[in-house]
């Protein structure tokens, strides 16, 4: 039986969360941990990946972008989801913008380029459990809203795969209940098989 895998017991016990303060990673600590983005698999060496941190000061001027971009996308949104959004980013101790270099025109498909940075997406979140930090993967319909993008430095071929919330996890360890991996697991022995997940 195989013996206890510290790296194995990290992988399993990460776990998304929102309850975030400070600090966040910064320094050689953070550029370790997005470094870990480049080791994610990356079929034609695209190098889709694009990082933005937002800490500090520069918080609360983010936080209005995102909301006046929500606004744009959603006219009719209300006032209290926006202020409730507002006050987050305004909040939380780092967010890490998910930016996407893809190339239509490239011999790769861009599906491909997409799960690149979907992978390194995953490493980083990864590194930063490992590094004693937590985080949470969030989207909106905003991210693709031009301006905001434009804001941002993103180019029109450019997009925003979502966005990392980052902090030391408030309070004890996070723990979420998963699964089990049977559901998810067949094995093939010559005929389709039948996922328990799907019964």
């Amino acid at each position: 039986m195989p013996g206890k895998n510290k790296a194995m017991e990290v992988l399993l016990s990460r776990a998304s969360t929102d309850r975030l303060i400070a600090p966040a990673p910064k320094g050689a600590v953070l550029m370790q941990i997005l470094s870990t983005s480049l080791r994610a698999p990356d079929h034609g060496r695209m190098r889709p990946w694009r990082f933005v941190t937002v800490t500090g000061k520069h918080r609360a001027a983010f936080a209005d972008l995102l909301v006046a971009a929500m606004r744009r996308t959603d006219p009719d949104m209300k006032s209290a989801k926006l202020e409730k959004k507002r006050v987050r980013y305004a909040e939380v101790p780092m967010t890490i913008i998910l930016g996407m270099d893809l190339h239509p025109d490239a011999k790769i498909p861009v599906d491909e380029q997409v799960m690149a940075v979907a992978a390194g997406a995953m490493n980083v979140l990864n590194a930063l459990h490992a590094a004693g930090f937590g985080g949470m993967w969030v989207s909106g319909a905003f991210q693709n809203d031009e301006t905001f993008r434009k804001m941002l430095g993103f180019t029109r071929e450019q997009k925003i795969a979502g966005f990392l919330q980052v902090g030391t996890v408030e309070g004890r360890a996070v723990t979420s209940n998963r699964p089990d991996i049977d559901l998810y697991h067949a094995r093939w022995k010559g005929d389709p098989v039948a996922f328990g997940a799907d019964k």
